[in-house]
């Protein structure tokens, strides 16, 4: 279950990642999956089989058909229940902010509806990507209608803008004190401004960017001392960098390796 993955238009480039797909047959998709928090919200649409979602409290629940899932501050334990085919529209860490009226902070760690963002239009958005014949289709389809909701371009933030990007190239190794200053801000309207446009505070955001980055580590690389791999990514110490793992994916690094780590990672979205 490898997923394919594509670029978006230039005119959406400032907001959308990538665009990427997952098919797959029952027998051949794992029971279980870790979506582990990667900084970007996504709009998922399940044009195979629905999946289901296992909170902690063990209450498992369908989720809908299409939704938006909103920043993970933790990991997401989903489980397909028949064949995977499913289209993610991936937006860059503030990039949902233009084509949403719902504060970004309301759907931390939630699958929120379509209806409930996007009103009367989100039935024909839905059922143009469902029945579309191809990737190809929905991707026109979706560009389509998120250009023509693009009429919030004064809800771009620079300074957010170009703070991400200071902390995606960093892979979340500075301080929000080293942000602040090369950005020329003070450090409370930063963490202002981030909770507005994303839903993270910096801090919250150079972890899971810097988690990540272990993670691809992992995935990567031969590397046997979870010590050089802790301070390779800037960790302070091994015990540091165990306790963010496991806040992050809910297991330990040793519980990680293995199949584990390649099924969480087909979740990963980097072109």
């Amino acid at each position: 279950m490898i997923p394919e993955i594509f670029k978006p238009d230039s005119s959406l480039s400032p907001f959308v990642k990538c665009y990427w797909t997952l098919e797959s047959p029952r027998e051949k998709t794992p029971s279980r999956n870790t979506i582990v928090p990667d900084g970007c919200m996504k709009l998922i649409f399940h044009y195979g089989d629905l999946y289901k979602y296992h909170p902690e409290d063990g209450n498992s629940v369908n989720l809908p058909r299409c939704f938006l899932i909103g920043q993970l501050t933790r990991p997401y334990e989903v489980e397909p229940t028949g064949e995977t085919g499913t289209f993610f529209v991936c937006f860059h860490p503030n990039g949902f902010l233009p084509f949403t009226t719902i504060p970004i902070k309301e759907m931390e760690n939630t699958a929120v509806a379509l209806e409930k963002l996007f009103g009367k239009d989100a039935q024909e958005i839905e059922q143009s990507i469902l029945n579309a014949g191809s990737t190809a289709e929905r991707i026109h389809h979706i560009e389509t209608f998120l250009v023509n909701r693009l009429t919030k371009t004064e809800a771009v933030d620079y300074i957010v803008t170009s703070t991400v990007e200071t902390i995606l190239t960093a892979n979340g190794q500075l301080s929000v004190h080293e942000l602040s200053s090369q950005h020329k801000i003070n450090r409370r309207q930063l963490v202002r401004k981030f909770s507005s446009a994303i839903g993270l505070s910096p801090k919250q955001l150079s972890k899971t960017i810097r988690l990540q980055a272990a993670l691809k580590t992992l995935l990567t690389k031969n590397t046997t001392s979870l010590t050089d791999l802790a301070y390779e990514n800037d960790y302070f110490d091994q015990a540091h960098f165990i306790k963010d793992f496991k806040e992050f994916t809910g297991i330990t690094p040793k519980e990680f390796y293995g199949e584990h780590l390649k099924m969480s990672l087909i979740f990963e979205t980097d072109e």
